[in-house]
Formats: structure tokens, C-alpha cells, sequence
């Protein structure tokens, strides 16, 4: 006769981890690539930063300093919270504490939707023109505002909270019926 093998830890965690952790490992993905591309502007880079517009742009362009550090910092925050999502998604992230991993990826999910949300309805009533800007309108830079910048950090937010309904849930035990 044979023994039989008995699953690791990690299998284990690995098969009891939620069916939808595609929502951490996007909302990881999301922050890598929008990390880099502040780490591409914050190292000097200039393309695609006529769709950013306004006071940014104009700093970016005339290479002032202060506009380097700001992006260097909002990159290292990106990065962080896209580390925070793959925690979520992985068994490993099971063994960090989970009161702090939990506040702080609630605090992330919900400070991300509500600059996205809101940055998203004023851009759209600023385009459909309900609502008139103190400042004329830079066209080119508002749908890139309306549908990549600000979008994404209300879709990412949205991610987030997808991920840690998830990963709240994925430590509940699960009662199977036993048909009785």
C-alpha cells in the first residue's frame, strides 16, 4: 500500500482562496503600470504629458523640481498599493496581520474611488457643459481625464474593494451540506 500525500499549508490556503482574486491581481497590475508611467514622468519623460494639461504639464515641462518629487512620491504610493493588492491575492498575504492589511486597503479602496468618482463627474459635467470651470477648458487633456486618468483610479479603487470583500471572505469557513 501507498501513503497517501497530504496537501501543504500554501495548497491548502491556495484552494480555499477566492475564486475571484483576478480582482487583486488587476488592481496589482493597474498600480505596476501606473507607477511606471509616473516613474517615466518623474525621471524627465515627456510623452503623453500634453494629456495631463494644466499647471502639471507646464511644471513638467519647465523642469521644475517639486513636480519630479511629487510624481516620484505618488509612483512609490502606487507601488505600494499595488503590493498591497498582491497580498490580498496571495496565500502569503493570508500570514500578514490581518487588522492593518485590512484598514489600510479599505482606507485605499475608498480614498481611490472617491478622487476618481469624483474627478470622473466633474470632468463630465464640465464636458457636457452643465458646469463652468473657473479656468478656460483645456480640451485635449479632458477626455484623457475623463476616460484614462481619473477613470482609472475609480476603476482601481472599485478593484481594491473587490479584492478585499475577497480576502475578508476567504477566511470564513466554508460549510458544506452533508445532505442529511
Amino acid at each position: 500500500m501507498g501513503t497517501r500525500a497530504v496537501p501543504s499549508t500554501d495548497t491548502v490556503a491556495a484552494s480555499r482562496a477566492p475564486r475571484t482574486s483576478w480582482a487583486a491581481y488587476t488592481a496589482c497590475l493597474w498600480g505596476l503600470v501606473f507607477a511606471a508611467i509616473s516613474f517615466y514622468w518623474g525621471s524627465g519623460g515627456t510623452a503623453a504629458l500634453d494629456t495631463i494639461g494644466g499647471t502639471i504639464e507646464r511644471m513638467a515641462r519647465a523642469g521644475d523640481p517639486s513636480i519630479y518629487v511629487v510624481v516620484w512620491v505618488t509612483g512609490l504610493l502606487k507601488l505600494a498599493c499595488a503590493a498591497l493588492a498582491l497580498a490580498l491575492g496571495r496565500p502569503r498575504g493570508r500570514r500578514l496581520p490581518r487588522r492593518p492589511v485590512t484598514v489600510l486597503g479599505w482606507a485605499a479602496a475608498v480614498l481611490l474611488t472617491l478622487y476618481g468618482g469624483i474627478l470622473v463627474v466633474t470632468d463630465a459635467l464640465a464636458a457636457s457643459g452643465l458646469i463652468k470651470p473657473s479656468q478656460p477648458i483645456t480640451w485635449k487633456p479632458l477626455p484623457w481625464h475623463l476616460w484614462v486618468w481619473d477613470m482609472s483610479f475609480f476603476i482601481w479603487g472599485i478593484q481594491l474593494a473587490v479584492a478585499l470583500r475577497q480576502f475578508r471572505r476567504s477566511d470564513q469557513p466554508t460549510y458544506h451540506s452533508s445532505g442529511r
